[in-house]
């Protein structure tokens, strides 16, 4: 059979015999090693392809490809050609830190590949030449018989043609929460994948029961495989932060280079040498780009960072600080994100009462029922339920944990919450035999002799052990007629919650009650019923109200069942009461632009496979959505990456999740995305407030110049004492802002739309004031030195204090941009204080220091004149507040 043919094959719709002879193997001999041979010549070892990453030397060039630091690094050039070596090695520092603070921050490469490749087991039993075999899982080939066992790594994607007792936990591929039991038998073609009882995928565990099946896939070709080339052909997307940085750079480049354009022509017009007005666009040109904002943004997104950590939130690469603050739509997983992952019993019905249980998880903490006493059918179905058990509940490092089934860990959890311990009781009542769970009987049974009676317990399906029982027991423990239909009006009530529902019951025969017996078709007296399910986090259902009030949409994909699925939504406060859930069957049917008008209106998707969650991702970034998505399995990796944002779970999830995610969250609260959020858009507004104070400088310093040239006077300021003011009070004045709180309403407004600019018409209008206010004040005490007979060294010092004490007076105006620095504690921020005191002292230095005065063409000053610079100060600060109060009333 060619490779062809073989891809187009639905095996789990063969039956066994069928898929054998497809793949020329045999069950009881499996494969020749002369055909191993040739086999491994076709498809090769079974392991999955790592893509090569990106070296560090590409991953450092990479961080100067942004139009602002292109810009810088023209200038440098620029100026080094003119011979300002002073100059251009600043602007040439600059580019070079912030390229090392991107390079050190961003430069965990992708290994989500490499993670897949080490998910495939190290060895494996195979049937060769008809020997049992152990050999490296990487030798195998499709078509070799694959031996498995309760704790067995899955090595690659099987056909199952026997399977004894097979269960599977299949949670990271699929996101079934429970168990799965595997059978051998032919499925429909249309079988989803979470529901192919008759295969085994690669990477997934078997916890009970032995079993065979014959390779159909290997490696790149597996399910699991399937996932690894959906991650690799997932582009990055751009994220709104680096969209509006590169929007804002490219409209300051066309600014920068008309004012440049206008600045030449004018003094060319004026009769000035083409030299010196090349000389001047330059200081122009150096005066207008915002050296400090790349490095700026970067330590900020770093601060942000810092901050997310502390409140358990770890940020891998740096624009997801901010994205997250712009997330319109949540999409989550259910299992272990939402969820505990971990079953829990949450009702009992027996003996015609209905006892709720407190409590979550696997801990033992809790109540069975609210104060009476644990007696009759319900002691009895809670001892049956951990006497007919497999599963173990141990207590690892303050945390318990469940070895087996999780449904069975409930049943053990749950037993000890009315003082039943599992370990004492299989002491006093030992099993004497058993009949395990089989797909087919869908019931499990063990014997156990309790004071001198031999007694059978089973737990399985309702709908096969209530036909089968005759009686039931009474609330009293006594045995009364079986009433059929109060039982199965409890179960649908039950499933209509979403839970799962157990059945238990005994059988009671004296001394001689044996393994045949116990297979009988009636007799069976009725013990109870259990409902369980995996909770959600006790956490996550303020933080979907806070989402919701926050503008975000919170939308629950899942692998798990629509019933479920939506039990745990309207718990949660995602769906409301009416809302229905929409399955991966009928997902597949609907083309894009008809999944795009669903997923407006529709908040719940159930038994979701791996490329429909990567659909809808898709669907909602097409509708203009800024998505985030969480998970912590193998089959959600693909969506993590396309989404804007993607979110793992530190401790339950894979690898491939966090490798394949943006951000990864230490305690998999959901919760904590409440608080990243939070950060996220503290941080947005703190690099708002940065460009909003840093553009009127650079705007100042270019109009001061094209003013000069229109005036024909005498620059006021040179491009070094530029550079001077640019990179010295962007870091100790402006990057104080990084360290701004959170504003206290960030949480009561609506995401940014992700096509609004960084900066609306208010703050434009603000940023415009503010620098023609820089020019009046320096210009005009620039040409009152002057006037007044005062040098020009003097009068561009007076200059050069004009902008730092303007900008030091605007800054407290910039630490909220709607409110007063009085309205939000003149205190709250002290590294503003600590700031503005550093650069009093640099400006004292620059200003009385001989050296500096030499270097940077400056002189000192007298009082009157820095009093006349401080209320230039004053002045620009009162007219920003006035303008604030205008508008918040306006």
């Amino acid at each position: 059979m060619n490779e062809q043919d073989r891809k187009r094959i639905a095996w789990h719709y063969l039956a066994a015999d069928e898929a054998a002879a497809r793949l020329e193997a045999s069950f009881n001999d499996g494969l020749a090693e002369n055909e191993v041979l040739s086999r491994r010549a076709i498809h090769g070892e079974n392991r999955i392809t790592p893509k090569p990453g990106k070296g560090p030397l590409q991953r450092f060039a990479l961080q100067f490809v942004q139009p602002l630091i292109l810009v810088l690094l023209a200038a440098g050039v620029v100026t080094a050609a003119l011979g300002e070596w002073v100059d251009s090695g600043v602007i040439f520092g600059v580019t070079l830190i912030n390229a090392l603070i991107g390079f050190i921050q961003e430069g965990r490469a992708e290994s989500a590949l490499a993670t897949l490749a080490h998910s495939v087991p190290s060895e494996v039993t195979v049937l060769r030449g008809g020997c049992k075999q152990r050999l490296a899982s990487t030798a195998l080939v499709p078509g070799d018989v694959v031996l498995l066992a309760a704790g067995d790594k899955v090595p690659a994607d099987l056909r199952l043609f026997r399977a004894k007792d097979l269960q599977a936990i299949e949670s990271a591929l699929t996101g079934e929460s429970t168990a799965v039991a595997k059978h051998g038998e032919a499925l429909p073609a249309d079988t989803l994948l979470a529901d192919r009882g008759n295969m085994a995928y690669a990477g997934t565990v078997m916890i009970s029961g032995q079993g065979a099946g014959v390779v159909v896939d290997t490696g790149d070709r597996t399910e699991t495989g399937r996932i690894s080339r959906l991650i690799a052909e997932t582009p990055d997307l751009t994220t709104p932060l680096t969209r509006r940085v590169t929007a804002f750079s490219n409209w300051l480049l066309i600014a920068i280079g008309v004012l440049a354009a206008l600045t030449f022509a004018v003094g060319i017009w004026r009769g000035e040498s083409a030299f010196a007005m090349f000389m001047a666009a330059v200081a122009l040109a150096v005066g207008a780009i915002p050296e400090g904002l790349p490095a700026a943004m970067t330590i900020t997104l770093a601060i942000g960072v810092s901050r997310m950590a502390r409140r358990r939130a770890i940020i891998r690469k740096l624009p997801a600080v901010e994205t997250l603050g712009s997330t319109t739509v949540i999409c989550s997983d259910k299992t272990g994100t939402l969820t505990e992952n971990q079953m829990t019993v949450r009702e009992i019905h027996a003996g015609g009462n209905r006892t709720v249980v407190s409590g979550s998880g696997y801990s033992p903490t809790g109540k069975v029922g609210e104060g009476e006493s644990i007696a009759g059918a319900l002691r009895e179905c809670l001892l049956a339920g951990a006497l007919c058990n497999d599963a173990g509940l141990n207590r690892v490092n303050r945390h318990w944990e469940v070895v087996g089934d999780p449904t069975e860990g409930a049943l053990l959890v749950v037993a000890r919450k009315a003082g039943l311990d599992e370990r004492t009781l299989q002491r006093l009542f030992p099993r004497l035999d058993e009949i395990p769970f089989d797909s087919t009987r869908q019931y499990m049974a063990t014997l156990h002799e309790i004071e001198g009676q031999r007694i059978a317990y089973y737990k399985g399906a309702f709908e096969q052990l209530l036909p089968r029982s005759q009686s039931m027991l009474d609330a009293n423990g006594q045995s009364v007629p079986v009433r059929r239909a109060e039982i199965e009006v409890a179960a649908r009530a039950m499933a209509a919650q979403g839970l799962r529902v157990l059945a238990i019951a005994r059988l009671a025969a004296g001394p001689a009650l044996t393994l045949e017996a116990m297979g009988a078709e009636s007799g069976l007296q009725f013990v109870g019923l259990v409902g369980m399910i995996d909770p959600p986090r006790p956490k996550a259902i303020a933080a979907v109200r806070t989402c919701h009030a926050a503008g975000i949409t919170v939308k629950m994909i899942t692998g798990d069942h629509a019933v479920t699925a939506l039990s745990i939504a309207r718990q949660l406060g995602i769906a409301r009461a009416g809302e229905t859930a929409l399955n991966g069957r009928e997902l597949a049917a609907l083309d894009d632009e008809g999944l795009r008008g669903v997923v407006r209106s529709v908040n719940v998707f159930a038994r979701v496979e791996p490329e429909q969650k990567l659909r809808l991702v898709r669907a909602l970034q097409a509708n203009g959505e800024v998505v985030a998505m969480t998970g912590d399995g193998v089959n959600d990796a693909p969506a993590l990456k396309q989404a804007h944002i993607g979110i793992a779970m530190g401790l339950g999830g894979t690898e491939v999740a966090k490798d394949a995610a943006d951000m990864v969250l230490t305690d998999d609260d959901f919760a904590s995305i409440e608080a990243a959020i939070e950060e996220g858009r503290g941080v947005f507004d703190n690099l708002v407030k940065f460009i909003t104070w840093t553009l009127p400088t650079n705007f100042g310093e270019g109009l001061v110049i094209v003013a000069a040239i229109v005036a024909g006077a005498t620059l006021p300021i040179t491009p070094l004492q530029i550079l001077w003011i640019n990179m010295t009070t962007a870091v100790f004045l402006g990057l104080m802002l990084a360290f701004e709180p959170i504003e206290h309403n960030v949480m009561h407004r609506p995401p940014r739309p992700p096509g609004a600019p960084i900066l609306d018409t208010a703050l434009v209008w603000r940023i415009v004031l503010v620098s023609v206010l820089l020019l009046a004040g320096s210009f005009g005490l620039f040409l009152r030195e002057l006037a007044q007979g005062e040098s020009l060294a003097e009068a561009r010092t007076v200059a050069v204090n004009v902008f730092v004490v303007v900008e030091a007076m605007y800054l407290f105006n910039c630490r909220s941009l709607t409110r007063s620095a009085l309205g939000i504690g003149l205190f709250s921020n002290p590294a503003v204080w600590y700031g503005v005191l550093t650069m009093a002292v640099l400006q004292a230095l620059l200003t009385y220091v001989p050296l500096m005065n030499r270097l940077f063409a400056t002189a000192p000053i007298g009082l009157h004149q820095w009093l006349e610079i401080f209320a230039v100060g004053v002045l620009a600060y009162l007219v920003v507040g006035i303008d604030k109060q205008w508008r918040a009333r306006h």
